[in-house]
């Protein structure tokens, strides 16, 4: 008889698994909110009175001045780095087509090489054109 030492994963289990886990991330977050705007208040209370002559702040100052600063200058979004090209460089259609790929993504590395090889004259000529067409 072998016995079952994953007894977590059991479905009696998953539910306080998950609620732990929950509990655990909301205490983290909390701990480290308090935290973050205990160091505010030290660094506010040891530079700005003495730099700029203003007062001393409390905790729940500190706190809601990186609220504030947070929704003026940064928002509660993920920022995500990097253009699109670095992000998706990696994406299954990009040497290969598949039906996921768009359309264009089998002629899409001849772009440069056209750009450089035809790509100036081929722009001047269609600007000629353009011209003689509006003066006409």
């Amino acid at each position: 008889m072998m016995c079952n030492l994953n007894y977590w994963n059991d479905k009696p289990y998953k539910g306080l698994r998950i609620a732990g886990m929950i509990l655990l991330g909301i205490t983290g977050a909390t701990a480290f909110a308090f935290l973050f705007g205990y160091f505010v208040m030290l660094l506010w209370n040891w530079l700005m009175p003495e730099i700029f002559g203003i007062t001393t702040i409390t905790f729940w100052q500190a706190v809601g001045i990186v609220i504030l600063a947070r929704l003026v200058f940064g928002g509660f979004k993920h920022s995500h780095n990097g253009p699109p090209k670095e992000k998706f460089g990696n994406a299954p259609w990009k040497h290969k087509t598949n039906k996921c790929s768009p359309p264009f993504a089998d002629k899409w590395k001849y772009y440069d090489r056209y750009w450089k090889e035809e790509g100036e004259n081929s722009f001047n000529q269609f600007v000629e054109k353009k011209k003689n067409e509006e003066s006409e």
